[in-house]
């Protein structure tokens, strides 16, 4: 548990599992450090487009841009309940008159807020497709490492044909690849609000100019200065939220993928073929020593269902904003979104220590194999039987009545199935008719197939995320 005041509630997302780097994204710090770049990128920009505003006035501004006066600012707040006037205050008296009287010219609040709240998303979205890529990754090298390894398969989770070890990972590993071709198209064609005024017409902008253009290139400068290629086109007072639930499915699919990943892993490690990785001095249970519970897959799970819940909520504040604006978005939108992203990182890391740390014990999965064999060869007798001159509806019945015999009553399945002569003669001549590589069909190619054909041309797509790191990342 990271240090913090015990005399105060202390939101677990940020205390006990998501990084530094996310929590830092979404603390005041950043937040109201990125209003002043915005005022920063604004006066810039209407300097550059004519605007009697000198670069000493300028250079002020920068030279306090992270040294934000936090206490002046709440002080400020309780009279005028208003945040975004209070820090504009607050910093005005870090500057010197020519300075103070340009903050914030011609702009609404929603040009610090909403603006800052897309930087926050797209920064956010830096961390996980770096946490994506190293994911893939290392699922991908697991995937290929056991392509060929038979095991147990399960539909309804009654046992099935056998797959390959490799090529269930490579499920998990295609579903997080899905996730991050969405993340990695969110993030590149993510907009800035840009400069809209109080109810996104310009009409302010075309005050200060007198001219019909220059707001149009003063919204692209300061986007372009923030980072971004392009605003959105229209906006009212704020900007669209369907943008905001675009990204919040998006993560919320994240939960969804790391929750199968770490639901599959909890019912292998009942069976005692796959564990997650558990530390020399890690305690399973207070009560019973002896236990080694899959806490992480665990958490992962319960972490999810938290993504889960986003997206309604998300839907249901785009589907009630009115006309250009309503503010009751504000409160909730403060905590669905730094929710949402700090979950999906918590997970993504979680994620990566299972995968990295995966126990996997081949004997076993051998000897839980060898064990079902007897039951996993219908298919390949029908076929054989019906080869041999018996009906497929006939060769069905004798193994499946044979099959339920065989559980009541503890006799050999072999030998029950030896009773019908054509069946015994396949079973007596056949050699290899309980080797389980003769049934994991074309798995060991399909997870090259897979990993040659799609995701190794995607990865490289994406490898300028593999070495972001945390300083880089934050603006």
């Amino acid at each position: 548990m990271k240090n913090s005041n015990m005399n105060s509630y202390q939101n677990p997302l940020v205390e006990r599992y998501a990084s530094d780097e996310i929590s830092y994204i979404f603390s005041p710090h950043f937040k109201f450090m990125t209003w002043r770049k915005l005022w920063v990128a604004l006066a810039e920009a209407q300097k550059e487009l004519g605007l009697d505003i000198s670069e000493s006035a300028i250079s002020a501004m920068k030279a306090t841009i992270s040294d934000i006066n936090f206490e002046t600012a709440e002080q400020y707040e309780k009279d005028l309940k208003h945040d975004v006037m209070s820090h504009i205050k607050a910093w005005g008296d870090q500057l010197p008159e020519k300075a103070r009287k340009i903050i914030h010219l011609g702009a609404t609040s929603a040009f610090v807020t909403d603006n800052t709240e897309l930087i926050q998303m797209k920064t956010g979205l830096k961390i996980l497709l770096s946490r994506l890529n190293e994911l893939l990754l290392t699922l991908r090298k697991l995937a290929l490492e056991n392509k060929s390894v038979p095991m147990l398969g399960f539909t309804h989770f009654q046992i099935a044909q056998p797959v390959t070890l490799g090529k269930r990972i490579s499920l998990w590993l295609y579903e997080f690849y899905m996730d991050t071709k969405q993340i990695l198209q969110l993030h590149n064609d993510l907009k800035i609000q840009g400069v809209k005024g109080t109810t996104g017409t310009m009409a302010s902008f075309f005050t200060l100019f007198n001219d019909f253009e220059k707001p149009f290139i003063l919204d692209n400068l300061v986007a372009k200065k923030m980072g971004f290629e392009r605003t959105f086109p229209l906006t009212g007072q704020t900007y669209t939220r369907k943008s905001d639930y675009e990204i919040i499915c998006a993560l919320s699919g994240i939960g969804q993928s790391s929750s199968k990943f770490a639901t599959d892993i909890r019912l292998l490690q009942h069976r005692g073929e796959v564990f997650e990785p558990f530390g020399s001095k890690q305690v399973g249970s207070s009560a019973m020593p002896y236990k080694r519970n899959p806490m992480k897959c665990e958490r992962i799970v319960s972490l999810s269902r938290l993504l889960f819940s986003k997206p309604a909520e998300i839907a249901d504040i785009t589907a009630n904003q009115w006309f250009e604006r309503t503010l009751d978005d504000s409160a909730l939108r403060r905590i669905i979104i730094p929710e949402a992203f700090l979950a999906a990182d918590a997970i993504l890391l979680l994620c990566l220590t299972v995968a990295k740390g995966l126990d996997i014990q081949y004997k076993i999965i051998q000897k839980n194999l060898k064990q079902s064999m007897p039951f996993l060869i219908s298919e390949e007798l029908i076929a054989k039987a019906f080869a041999l001159g018996m009906s497929r509806q006939d060769a069905h019945q004798i193994i499946r009545d044979s099959f339920f015999l065989s559980k009541e009553t503890g006799k050999d399945l072999f030998e029950l199935l030896k009773q019908n002569s054509i069946l015994k003669s396949i079973i007596e001549s056949s050699d290899s008719l309980l080797n389980p590589s003769n049934y994991i069909g074309l798995a060991p190619i399909q997870v090259e197939k897979f990993i040659a054909d799609e995701l190794d041309p995607f990865l490289d797509t994406i490898k300028d995320f593999a070495t972001i790191k945390s300083k880089e990342i934050l603006i």
